[in-house]
């Protein structure tokens, strides 16, 4: 018989829910992959507490109304990024719980891929769809951690490292890097 601890042992830390919209089944990317590249992603940043993020992609038409909405821009993009806090980079810390809406995991925020937008720039840069579907992905699960690379350049360049590193840990599970935890300090 098992109990309730031996039950929490054998659920994962991090729920991660995605689905496709509005995506023909050619252009659909793979729901698993993504999964992991965001709990990969937040494994890295030492993110110790049970979270959860929503992943929705969908077609240039659906992201680029959202991206009207969200953020007063009317063009299409690959991904868009709505956290639900505002954590520093490289630093997670949870939220106090009375910030936290109700009982259960912590909702980071949500993910939009455009899947049109994703396979288009694979083809333009020459890089396999896998490893443009885990930039991307990771790329959005850093924003919702609370990373930026519109400001500083130094704060760019920090986020573009963390990805490649995330990136290099899920493709070479076991060799790749080693996460770096809440508030490591900088090398």
């Amino acid at each position: 018989m098992t109990g309730a601890a031996d039950n929490a042992r054998l659920r994962p830390l991090h729920s991660v829910y995605a689905r496709h919209s509005n995506v023909p089944r050619e252009q659909r990317l793979p729901i698993p992959f993504i999964r992991r590249c965001v709990k990969a992603a937040l494994e890295y940043e030492g993110v110790g507490v049970p979270c959860e993020v929503s992943v929705l992609i969908t077609n240039d038409e659906t992201i680029r109304k959202l991206n009207r909405e969200h953020m007063n821009v009317d063009d299409a993009t690959d991904v868009l990024s709505f956290p639900m806090f505002a954590f520093e980079p490289g630093c997670f810390k949870p939220p106090d719980p009375e910030d936290v809406p109700g009982p259960g995991k912590l909702l980071l925020g949500d993910i939009v891929v455009s899947a049109e937008r994703l396979i288009a720039q694979a083809g333009r840069f020459g890089h396999p769809l896998e490893r443009e579907t885990a930039y991307l992905t990771v790329h959005s699960a850093l924003h919702l951690l609370g990373y930026d690379h519109t400001g500083e350049a130094s704060e760019k360049q920090k986020m573009r490292a963390r990805e490649e590193e995330i990136i290099v840990m899920i493709q070479n599970p076991g060799t790749g890097a080693l996460p770096v935890g809440p508030c490591a300090p900088e090398v």
